[in-house]
């Protein structure tokens, strides 16, 4: 875990972007923690969302099932209101079910650009046509992730390219889905999880920068 803060707050604020992280089906874990962490000592403001007001799983199936009861109707509404008073230009970031949260805030208004980890969603499923024009994205996968839809992946991306938009995609040797969750420790992977943070941090400071 990264645990340095810059304390300098007229040093940051030239490089200082806004970004909303959403939880995966589990809920605000340590791996989203850690995120949020990771990217605040680079300097950002982050705004972690919790669409479960604190209720955390430790298994898929349970969470999965809770996300079913909710509805995906109501976690984009939910998504959507949350980042209602960030300023234009936000990056949007989510892990798994919240890749999908971040696709749908960033369709639905100006981003700065989109992190994905571990989940991507077809636009069809967001009820719209086209990616944002221009809107850089990263995704990152475990090759072997067992909740992987490969084809999944390569929909968006191809509407991604489609909008003339940035995007990088990169793959990690494993089976982890939730693999930088240090609380997960079948899934977690250190090495794994330092190379996807200093790329997620390099695309933060070209988003600033562009």
């Amino acid at each position: 875990m990264v645990t340095a803060r810059c304390h300098d707050e007229s040093a940051m604020l030239g490089r200082m972007t806004d970004i909303a992280l959403f939880h995966p089906s589990m809920g605000v874990r340590p791996g989203v923690l850690d995120a949020a962490e990771r990217l605040r000592a680079a300097g950002h403001r982050v705004l972690v969302v919790d669409q479960y007001e604190g209720r955390v799983f430790d298994d898929y199936a349970a969470a999965n099932e809770f996300v079913d009861q909710i509805g995906f109707p109501e976690l984009m509404r939910r998504a959507e209101a949350a980042v209602r008073e960030l300023p234009d230009g936000f990056i949007a970031a989510g892990f798994s079910n919240g890749a999908g949260m971040a696709e749908h805030v960033a369709t639905r208004r100006s981003c700065g650009g989109v992190l994905l980890f571990s989940g991507t969603l077809p636009l069809k499923f967001l009820a719209v046509d086209a990616w944002p024009s221009g809107v850089p994205t990263q995704i990152h996968y475990m090759r072997d992730d067992p909740h992987r839809s490969p084809e999944w992946t390569d929909l968006l991306a191809a509407d991604i390219r489609a909008a003339g938009a940035p995007l990088e995609v990169f793959e990690y040797p494993g089976t982890g889905h939730l693999f930088t969750d240090s609380g997960l420790p079948d899934e977690y992977d250190a090495a794994a999880t330092d190379l996807l943070w200093s790329r997620t941090l390099r695309f933060c400071e070209t988003s600033l920068s562009s």
